[in-house]
């Protein structure tokens, strides 16, 4: 499994959560913030990208995956500040990879320091930076 997280104005409030496995299964969900701390989220799975598309591929190494979103879909986050991205505007963001094999294993593009609440402490998350 892949998990992305995209917060595209970065202010850890409301942030979407977006999964895809080996065999292309996806979801996408929005978390809000309801309390102070990262523990207080309310999670809506009604939440939809239009158009995303997932893929999954088994390889020798793993799995690969790719997610395709449109950047019109992240305008409907109530409260967003979505604007759409151009060269040098950066979101907050992380990715992760769990494998759910003889073991379970994480992996996190950009690890997070309290453990206390999971993957979802947007604070920590990884700055994304587009480029030409």
């Amino acid at each position: 499994m892949v998990e992305v997280f995209i917060d595209p104005d970065g202010d850890g409030k409301n942030y979407i959560e977006i999964g895809v496995n080996a065999f292309s299964s996806g979801y996408d969900m929005l978390l809000k913030r309801i309390a102070s701390n990262c523990g207080g989220w309310s999670t809506s799975m009604a939440f939809d990208i239009a158009g995303m598309e997932t893929a999954g591929k088994i390889t020798l190494e793993g799995f690969d995956t790719e997610i395709k979103i449109l950047f019109s879909s992240l305008k409907t986050i109530k409260k967003g500040n979505f604007t759409p991205p151009k060269t040098g505007t950066k979101w907050k963001g992380n990715a992760f990879r769990i494998d759910y094999g003889n073991t379970t294993e994480y992996l996190a593009l950009q690890y997070y320091k309290s453990l206390k609440y999971g993957f979802h402490q947007p604070e920590e998350f990884a700055i994304f930076e587009f480029m030409e």
